[in-house]
């Protein structure tokens, strides 16, 4: 990230944007697929057309070497990186947009911070990366507020201490995935969690949505990794103990895990870590037919081999992204304390018990050996990391790229993946979008799959937010009439508000709702997420 200059209005960096050779390739591709799709680029409008306001609130001279007020870094605080929120920018139409960006380097200073909002009725919006997909950072916080302030905590970005007896480490919540491993890797330890937008999010909003990293199976979410939290709250400071594990009560870091920055400010954490892999394994596997390619990853979840990677891509998804006619599971295993030929051979015999057909032969790779070479697995890999650039690209161009992420118990995924399916294209055709819808699992559990389904149409400029919206209203419905998860990994937010309130027990919710009047009396903190504002 050094050097490089962040985009305002899109995912990453802007010297890393699609363009030249790249975005002709995307080009054909999307035109191939979409062939009535009108592709004419749509440049971002200068920061100025914006027309943002002065801000309605100052703050006061202790924070004044905190605080900005630069139009440019209020505007990039003001949304997170949906496909909406990206189209929004390049239709200039970000209405919600804070009156300040605070940035903190300490403790003291996010309780200075609060009190201040507190007592002037200001709401804070936490803000980490900015990469939520859910309106999570979006500083839509409805009237009688005074103003908005966006807690920007990338300044707190060290991890603090390392127990190597322990294999745990002490890390502030602003720092970056990237600069996390960095000050990992000279004690030989990793956190190993890398989810897609791993370059642009921070420990803290890790925890602070329950996110999922890349890895399919064991130890893929962060609760997995979290040992104790510390909590800033307009009531007080909340710390938890490290513990291995306890049946002492519901656990309170449980409480903040997700919470999203409505019931206070993770400020720091005790992670657990692991030995970096020396070991790793990587096929790819064919299936005729995509039911085959489900029962062979069902087997593989519930025969306690743990791949690291198990995504089965559906034959559409499988021909977007490697030109594949037929369902393809890309399958990996690493370890740092052996080799893991035998698990990947007998994954691999699994899969051709179920009509499987591997690829090129199995890669085995020991970081000793610095002429292993890549493979399918690694190519697949890069692709994943370079899918947001493109989603930015093409949403220029008026391209609906968006998808739905869930988890299902085994014995409803084959009515659910019907039912998506039925109701994505009866909404398309509602809105006149011309679109394809893919499927493919991302992380895998003994009792069920966690599917993500993509929707890539032909929108039409300047509809495409309210064409997109409609869609996902319609998919939406399905996914909690079907018994799956609103998200399995992206969070709540504002976006997905309406569909939570009817996943949740509404016991739950009233006691949430008393939390967070105990620990946010005054109301302060990213109202309208998760809960209704107190006001």
């Amino acid at each position: 990230m050094t050097g490089k200059t962040r985009s305002w209005w899109g995912w990453g960096n802007v010297e890393d944007a699609v363009t030249g050779p790249e975005r002709e390739e995307l080009g054909r591709r999307t035109a191939e697929l979409l062939p009535g799709a009108d592709l004419t680029v749509h440049e971002a409008p200068p920061v100025e057309s914006f027309g943002v306001g002065a801000s309605r609130v100052q703050a006061p001279p202790s924070l004044a070497p905190i605080v900005s007020e630069d139009v440019r870094d209020r505007l990039a605080h003001s949304h997170g990186q949906a496909f909406r929120d990206v189209v929004r920018a390049l239709l200039g139409q970000l209405p919600h947009v804070p009156d300040l960006v605070v940035r903190p380097t300490s403790e003291d200073q996010i309780v200075h911070v609060l009190d201040w909002c507190s007592d002037a009725d200001i709401a804070v919006v936490p803000f980490g990366g900015g990469s939520s997909v859910v309106g999570g950072v979006e500083p839509q916080v409805g009237d009688g507020y005074a103003g908005v302030v966006s807690l920007d905590l990338t300044s707190m970005n060290q991890v603090l201490e390392v127990d190597t007896t322990s294999r745990a480490a002490l890390v502030q919540a602003g720092l970056f995935g990237p600069h996390l491993e960095q000050q990992l890797r000279p004690h030989g330890y990793t956190l190993r969690f890398f989810p897609q937008s791993f370059e642009f999010s921070t420990l803290g909003g890790w925890l602070a949505t329950r996110a999922g990293g890349h890895f399919a199976t064991h130890l893929t979410h962060i609760d997995d990794l979290t040992e104790s939290l510390q909590v800033i709250t307009p009531a007080g400071v909340v710390t938890t103990r490290r513990l291995p594990g306890s049946g002492a009560g519901p656990s309170p870091d449980r409480l903040f895990l997700g919470s999203e920055g409505a019931l206070g400010v993770i400020t720091q954490a005790w992670v657990r870590l692991q030995d970096r892999p020396r070991w790793r394994a990587g096929a790819s596997v064919g299936f005729a037919h995509h039911a085959a390619g489900v029962e062979a990853v069902r087997a593989l979840s519930q025969s306690g081999l743990n791949p690291a990677n198990c995504r089965l891509l559906d034959p559409m998804e499988a021909f977007l992204n490697a030109g594949s006619p037929t369902a393809v599971l890309v399958l990996g295993f690493e370890s740092a304390d052996h080799p893991v030929n035998a698990w990947m051979e007998r994954a691999l015999e699994l899969c051709r018990d179920h009509g499987g057909t591997p690829g090129e032969p199995p890669r085995y790779t020991d970081d000793a050996d610095r002429t292993a070479r890549t493979g399918a697995a690694d190519t697949w890999r890069s692709s994943f990391v370079r899918m947001p650039y493109q989603r930015d690209a093409l949403a220029a161009q008026g391209v609906i790229v968006e998808t739905f992420e869930t988890a299902c118990t085994w014995d409803r995924f084959d009515a659910l993946r019907a039912a998506v399916d039925d109701a994505a294209r009866d909404a398309m055709r509602q809105v006149g979008v011309e679109a394809v819808v893919t499927c493919r699992f991302t992380h895998i559990y003994p009792d069920g799959p966690a599917p993500y389904f993509g929707i890539y149409g032909a929108g039409r400029w300047g509809r495409t937010v309210e064409q997109w919206d409609e869609i996902k209203q319609a998919v939406s419905d399905v996914l909690i009439a079907n018994g799956a998860t609103i998200t399995h990994h992206h969070a709540v937010g504002r976006d997905h508000r309406p569909w939570y309130d009817r996943q949740r027990p509404d016991l739950f919710a009233s006691a949430l709702q008393a939390g967070k009047a105990v620990l946010d009396p005054a109301g302060i903190l990213n109202p309208r997420v998760l809960i209704d504002p107190l006001r």
